[in-house]
């Protein structure tokens, strides 16, 4: 259960909950200069994560979720405040070490899929672990469990040209947890999806987190929102709400009904 206290200058945050800090955000701000213009796209935002833990983060166009998840998986760096990544200090290293970092602790699902169109469905999935020390073999057997997670072992050769949107989105989804992440950032996973394709892949999503992923996404649609068992609402780069919306050990309403095989 999670309890907030807003401030003026600062939310502080009590919890009771099982699993320890992933994530902590202290007083983070974004500022973006151009010209003679300084647009503030994040003020004073704290947020906690806790490992286990379903979060979307939701609000109007340009309230700043966006270039919040950018920050949190260190594509972008904060203009002031401190970030906390399994206790460690992220917030202001090196391009390289971000990289590192995200290659081995952050898995992303994008609205645009961002498959690379010359490699097959295997290649794809297997393109995160080739940056690191591991085996071939170890890679097989990874890339393997992943695609047997979203169902496309059977599309293992195929092209990205040759799948439908849900299909190129499971692919997406295996790439991004095929090195085991600390936690899995989406950002607008159902943006290029027709509704019942929208509504499967968010059925994927919260089967990875029954089986415990940790998942912060971010969705402009209220009802993909309702699917996280917590829920912050985000305007002019500050948060609004931050609310428990699903005991994490109990099952929504929809659970069990929704469609896992992607056309």
């Amino acid at each position: 259960m999670w309890i907030e206290f807003a401030s003026r200058d600062r939310k502080e945050l009590r919890m009771t909950a099982n699993g320890s800090t992933l994530i902590q955000l202290e007083g983070i701000k974004k500022v973006f200069y151009t010209d003679d213009v300084e647009t503030h796209a994040l003020s004073e935002v704290y947020l906690t994560i806790r490992q286990g833990e379903y979060v979307s983060i939701s609000g109007p166009s340009g309230c700043g979720k966006t270039t919040l998840l950018s920050i949190l998986g260190l594509l972008d760096t904060p203009t002031a405040g401190t970030y906390l990544l399994e206790g460690e200090q992220v917030s202001h290293l090196s391009t390289l070490a971000r990289a590192e970092i995200r290659n081995r602790r952050i898995g992303f699902i994008y609205q645009a899929f961002n498959l690379i169109g010359d490699l097959t469905v295997y290649e794809n999935v297997e393109l995160p672990l080739t940056y690191g020390p591991m085996s071939h073999v170890d890679r097989q057997g990874r890339v393997q469990r992943a695609l047997e997670k979203v169902g496309m072992t059977h599309r293992a050769q195929h092209y990205p040209a040759l799948l439908s949107g849900g299909q190129q989105q499971r692919v997406a989804v295996a790439r991004a947890v095929v090195g085991d992440p600390a936690i899995l950032l989406a950002d607008e996973p159902t943006g290029n999806l027709d509704s019942t394709n929208g509504e499967a892949v968010m059925a994927l999503l919260r089967e990875l987190h029954r089986n415990g992923v940790t998942i912060c996404m971010v969705t402009h649609d209220p009802r993909y929102a309702n699917h996280a068992d917590r829920t912050v609402q985000m305007f002019d780069g500050r948060v609004l709400e931050d609310v428990v919306t699903a005991s994490p050990n109990t099952e929504p309403p929809w659970a069990g009904k929704l469609p896992i095989i992607l056309s």
